[in-house]
């Protein structure tokens, strides 16, 4: 990689760093390129040119990996799910931080929530059977999503005061029973 090049790809992650602190604590409404800029020590005319919009930033600074990998084994997924607590219960990444202060409250947070949700249960659906796993998927997604929400957001007085442990157990047959195709 040339110093140029190198040098090109350190401002766009001084960029991203910014933009994922500055979304994270203000949501997509009141974060601006100019303080985005601002905070990564450029032009904002520079912003503009890496990423094309306020939305093509957010969509790059929201931009997450999928945390499961898909073994077709209920007890592993349901283990996996609540492995993940963990992560959704500690200092969450500012990118995720930014996208659910911003999901609710802008369209466009909301489009690219939606495509990282969607393949979340994509991938979660990998690990189930029979014809209704999609949705069985969307429920444990979203299941998941909801006691990240209540931790993080909310600041839920129950959700804080119980320990991972205790949050897991009372989950785990709820997420089994939804993960489980027999009845």
């Amino acid at each position: 990689m040339t110093e140029r090049a190198q040098r090109r790809r350190r401002t766009e992650e001084r960029i991203l760093a910014s933009a994922r602190s500055l979304f994270a604590e203000l949501g997509f409404e009141r974060t601006t390129i100019r303080a985005v800029a601002k905070a990564a020590a450029v032009d904002p005319a520079l912003v503009m040119q890496y990423f094309g919009s306020k939305q093509g930033l957010f969509s790059a600074a929201v931009r997450v990996a999928p945390p499961l990998a898909a073994h077709g084994d209920t007890d592993e997924l349901v283990e996996q799910l609540v492995d993940s607590l963990g992560l959704k219960m500690g200092e969450l990444p500012q990118s995720s931080l930014a996208m659910m202060r911003s999901m609710l409250t802008h369209p466009e947070a909301a489009v690219e929530a939606r495509a990282v949700l969607s393949r979340q249960i994509a991938q979660v659906a990998e690990s189930i059977t029979g014809d209704d796993a999609r949705l069985r998927a969307a429920l444990l997604t979203t299941i998941m999503l909801g006691v990240t929400v209540g931790h993080q957001l909310l600041e839920l007085d129950e959700l804080r005061a119980a320990s991972q442990k205790d949050i897991a157990r009372i989950l785990r047959p709820a997420l089994r029973a939804i993960a489980d195709t027999e009845e």
